[in-house]
């Protein structure tokens, strides 16, 4: 499936709403919903399997309210529709990067040279103290 037609899927699914913008815009913002409120659940949608689920709940479970909705709100521009693509794309970009697997961390150890230099050094700042010590004065 292509990337468009996974947005267009994804945007079908979700329940998108228009509401009143603040901040800039004057007249405008008091008179025409520019702003986007993207509302998404993941547990009803029918785009991923049931593995798939399971993973997107687990990494994005801080983004889903209690009702199970992932909530996605636009207000870059005066544009609505534009404000309605930038949501599908957060929402795309949100989901894609929650389903791409973690890589496992491979154990290393420290080289025999690391270990030795990391000795040396220990051993030349152990000599530096010493030399501070406190010093006997004869009369």
């Amino acid at each position: 499936m292509s990337e468009k037609e996974f947005k267009e899927r994804l945007q079908a699914e979700s329940i998108i709403q228009a509401v009143r913008s603040g901040g800039k815009g004057g007249q405008n913002v008091n008179k025409v919903s520019t702003k986007v409120e993207l509302l998404f659940n993941i547990s009803l949608s029918v785009i991923f399997n049931e593995e798939q689920k399971l993973v997107l709940l687990g990494k994005l479970q801080n983004k889903i309210n209690s009702e199970g909705y992932i909530r996605i709100i636009s207000q870059k521009t005066r544009s609505q529709l534009k404000n309605k693509e930038d949501a599908v794309d957060k929402l795309y970009n949100m989901l894609s990067n929650a389903l791409i697997p973690e890589k496992k961390r491979v154990k290393t150890k420290p080289s025999q040279t690391a270990k030795l230099n990391r000795l040396e050094s220990k051993k030349k700042h152990s000599q530096k103290k010493q030399t501070r010590g406190r010093k006997d004065f004869e009369d």
